[in-house]
């Protein structure tokens, strides 16, 4: 009996080792608008010398948001814009359009160790990734998309099964944006094929 319970705590310990740490989501700033702006769609990501800067150059269809002491505004819209005061970081696009009756604009921060994921998810709309340290993978029916340090990316567009995981020798740190129907959850459980 002795050796039958070692050998199932053995098991356990063994399984909990393989047991991945879960990428940890945070909301950093989010809106609801009723139009988006015409095509082509692109994430603009600037950076301001201050958080109260970002948010007043902000407009209809722009985030302001502190991450990794810098305030940033992401602005959904045309590509090779420029907003008064904020010193370009990248576009991302184009960003696959959804059609819903309102949108919720976004931007998540996803940190975590090398091996942390996501549950397989999908969500109403389409993201955008932009990591700031480490490495992004995201799994999804078609492949693996890995994104590096300053290397912006357009996701898939609505309803695409994916997981993300911290795929780096370093700890994740990056910034999601969203455009999705604010009139279904925000995300939901799938399976990958």
């Amino acid at each position: 009996m002795k050796r039958l319970l070692l050998c199932i705590g053995l098991l356990l310990a063994a399984f909990g080792a393989m047991a991945q740490p879960a990428l940890s989501i945070k909301p950093l700033a989010e809106r609801k608008v009723s139009l988006l702006p015409p095509d082509p769609l692109y994430w603009r990501i600037e950076n301001f010398p201050g958080i109260e800067q970002a948010r007043k150059a902000a407009g209809e269809w722009s985030l302001a948001v502190e991450a990794r002491g810098r305030a940033w505004l992401f602005t959904l819209g045309a590509p090779g814009g420029s907003t008064a005061g904020g010193e370009k970081v990248a576009e991302v696009g184009p960003i696959p359009r959804v059609a819903a009756p309102q949108y919720l604009l976004r931007i998540n921060e996803a940190t975590g160790p090398k091996g942390a994921v996501t549950p397989i998810h999908t969500h109403p709309g389409s993201e955008a990734f932009y990591v700031l340290a480490g490495e992004q993978s995201i799994r999804h029916p078609q492949g693996v998309m890995r994104v590096a340090i300053g290397q912006p990316e357009g996701g898939r567009g609505a309803d695409v099964p994916m997981q993300v995981s911290s795929s780096g020798s370093t700890d994740l740190h990056s910034l999601v944006m969203f455009v999705v129907d604010a009139t279904r959850p925000f995300s939901s459980p799938a399976r990958l094929p």
